[in-house]
């Protein structure tokens, strides 16, 4: 009988599930016994090639080659894992190796670092799905036990293929596109362009914003302060103020109104990793690689969820889980019986549940975790207990007030049960750096006010505030916006809105970083002056958050078996092709933009020779649009000169369309005349362009005009 091998995402996860299934002994990037082979890929192995993988003239960007769509896709072997890929593929085609198991993450991109691996080895042997919430030894056991045949994820993984390809298609195409217009490198993709732009536009608004100050009457009555609305003028708030001063205030209605505030969801990845950047400061890649390090530690369930509900089977597992961290002392404050009913909704629960503790983590030493997962953790736990309390109840008061025939307002709340804010608040009081821009808590009302009371002799002030602009992105807000992007224009039906999902926006966020769009100052993100100009020059279908999101909505289409992959890809080609099209000549309004754009850029007076780019006229010379071509035809070229000419437009305008031009009193520098030859543009694609003289009477093709 022959061994059944499971393929994991990383060694850590292939260690943990090796020690569950008894394959203890240890291989060269695999363990194996007990009947099975247990082995991991590294991330992705293999990745979509670049262009010059199919045409080697690609190395060189050109607008003539746009745009590039591959008929065969190939792939590359990722730089340094060549060997962990081969081992896989040698495992994968072993003769005792009967099935194979993915045991990689269980979602969309899971799927897709699998099966790249498995067609790449031209595995044909039966393919099993272990799909698990929990690295738990229960979960895991009871995942073995209930393997789902590998078909069924048929689609799951044309979902990941159509993300991967129309990334690679709007991403090389429109970054050669934009780079060549504008002659700089300007990296554009189908996700971060969009967020880049949502960031620019913020910075803009402050930018734009005008500070104007406002003023309002502040009556002090004895043990509480009454206000009056906003005035732009300060005299009219003057004269209220004066006209109040040492006047009678009375009581002219007094609103009691009970309200209750429901506790808070449990955590999706999006808002763990907002909270966490809220209350520690923690990047949202930070916060992913702290919840992927607990989840394989076995100390919270599977991280990568845009769930924030439970499914209805696990109502025993959390009402324990509640009650044994209440026991903890996990800023309860008081004893309460969990409602863990409100946690389930098996409707929106689709690959996985909320984020929430293992049983496995009551029992940990969470004094023993690393700073950042010990953080993280205390925020899992103190949501699923607060997820569970009770609402919290408040009486909210609002009280009228008239003084001199001037309306003032007093409003404030008193607190009838704490309820599930008694645990955050502890919670929250425990934090070496206080959270800041909570909701401020409105001061209680004194009881004693009632309708038509007195108040004799009231003061009067003046006090004078100031609009504030909007605020900077920081990682939280710039989640949120990226999570709700064209959500307002999307049917109300849609599956999936936003930018991205919760597994790649942090991903995105990370890579403008990197390239240089955007700069992290403490919390915020701020667009730089290289982002603001590529933003700039890039049309509108890039920047629109709606077409992105429209296509993460198809992409569940594709996943359900509703939408044809080869649609889905189709219409990403037919969009690309418009956008080149579209965008054939740089704007002359951006020329400035970029430190290596030319500013006095002439319009293209012929076709690049080497790489079908417009040649411009500038300065010095004729130059080739796309930076990375090299194409020169400099003005004062030494081989017109020592022949005491000048290289003008006519002449480079006939040596790009036919490859040479007749010349007449050329100087000869060896006897001092002067004498008539064809000049060729004999170009081998060096640093230089280079000439040589024909002689003979009449070249065969050469067009005579123009003469000089």
């Amino acid at each position: 009988m022959g061994s059944v091998l499971v393929v994991c995402e990383k060694p850590s996860v292939g260690a943990s599930i090796s020690a569950v299934l008894g394959a203890k002994e240890r291989g060269d990037g695999f363990f194996s016994g007990n009947g099975y082979v247990v082995s991991w890929a590294v991330g992705h192995l293999l990745e979509p090639s670049p262009p010059d993988a199919y045409d080697k003239n690609y190395v060189k960007w050109s607008y003539a080659d746009l745009p590039i769509i591959p008929q065969n896709w190939i792939y590359t072997v990722t730089i340094g894992k060549s060997k962990q890929l081969a081992i896989l593929c040698g495992l994968m085609n072993r003769a005792d190796i009967d099935a194979v198991v993915n045991g990689c993450d269980a979602g969309r991109e899971g799927e897709h670092i699998f099966r790249l691996v498995y067609e790449y080895a031209r595995c044909t042997k039966p393919m099993k799905r272990l799909w698990i919430s929990s690295m738990e030894d229960s979960a895991v056991r009871a995942g073995f036990d209930n393997l789902k045949d590998g078909a069924g994820y048929d689609r799951l993984y044309a979902a990941a293929l159509c993300r991967s390809k129309a990334d690679w298609i709007v991403g090389y195409n429109a970054t050669r596109l934009f780079s060549v217009l504008y002659n700089a490198t300007l990296s554009v993709g189908r996700v971060q362009s969009p967020t880049l732009a949502m960031i620019a536009a913020r910075e803009a608004e402050i930018a734009a914003f005008i500070k104007e100050p406002f003023y309002i009457v502040e009556l002090e009555c004895g043990g509480f302060n009454a206000v009056s609305e906003k005035y732009k003028d300060k005299a009219a708030a003057e004269a209220i103020r004066a006209k109040c001063d040492n006047k009678d205030v009375t009581v002219t209605s007094v609103e009691r109104q009970k309200k209750s505030a429901a506790p808070p969801k449990l955590y999706d990845l999006t808002t763990l990793q907002r909270e966490a950047n809220r209350l520690y400061g923690f990047t949202a890649a930070q916060t992913l690689e702290y919840a992927q390090s607990l989840y394989e530690k076995k100390y919270l369930t599977y991280p990568r969820t845009d769930s924030r509900y439970l499914t209805s089977d696990m109502v025993d597992t959390a009402g324990g889980l509640a009650a044994r961290f209440q026991s903890k002392d996990f800023f309860v404050g008081k004893e309460f019986t969990p409602n863990i009913e409100r946690l389930i909704n098996d409707k929106a629960v689709s690959d996985h549940h909320a984020i929430i503790p293992t049983n496995e983590s009551v029992n940990a030493d969470i004094s023993a975790m690393p700073l950042g997962e010990r953080g993280l953790f205390t925020l899992v736990v103190v949501r699923l207990l607060t997820a569970a309390s009770s609402n919290h109840i408040y009486e909210s008061v609002t009280v009228a007030l008239n003084c001199a025939g001037e309306n003032f307002t007093l409003k404030g709340k008193t607190v009838i049960e704490d309820g599930w804010k008694a645990i955050d608040n502890a919670f929250k009081a425990s934090l070496k750096n206080k959270p800041k821009n909570e909701e401020d808590e409105e001061a209680p009302v004194p009881p004693e006010l009632t309708e038509g009371q007195t108040i004799a002799n009231t003061r009067a002030a003046l006090r004078e505030g100031f609009t504030t602009p909007p605020k900077h992105f920081t990682e939280d807000t710039l989640l949120a916006a990226m999570e709700n992007a064209g959500a307002d224009e999307m049917p109300d039906d849609a599956e999936r809105k936003g930018l991205g999902t919760p597994a790649t926006r942090a991903g995105i966020v990370e890579k403008i970083i990197k390239t240089g769009y955007v700069e992290r100052q403490k919390k915020n993100l701020l667009a730089t002056t290289k982002g603001v100009n590529l933003i700039t020059v890039l049309p509108n279908e890039l920047k629109s958050p709606l077409m992105t999101a429209e296509w993460e909505q198809k992409l569940k289409q594709v996943e359900r078996g509703e939408l044809n992959d080869e649609d889905f890809i189709n219409g990403i080609i037919s969009m690309i092709k418009s956008l080149i099209s579209e965008n054939s000549a740089p704007k002359p309004e951006f020329f400035g933009l970029f430190p290596d754009t030319r500013k006095q850029a002439s319009p293209p007076m012929g076709v690049c020779p080497r790489c079908g780019a417009p040649i411009r006229e500038y300065n010095k010379g004729f130059f080739c649009d796309t930076r990375s071509c090299g194409f020169k035809l400099w003005k004062e070229s030494k081989f017109f000169t020592a022949k005491r000419k000048e290289l003008n437009k006519a002449i480079a305008a006939a040596l790009l369309k036919d490859g040479k031009v007749p010349m007449t009193g050329l100087f000869s520098e060896k006897t001092g005349k002067t004498y008539d030859a064809v000049v060729l543009l004999d170009d081998d694609g060096g640093k230089y362009v280079n000439f040589k003289l024909d002689f003979s009477k009449n070249p065969k093709g050469v067009n005579h005009g123009p003469r000089t």
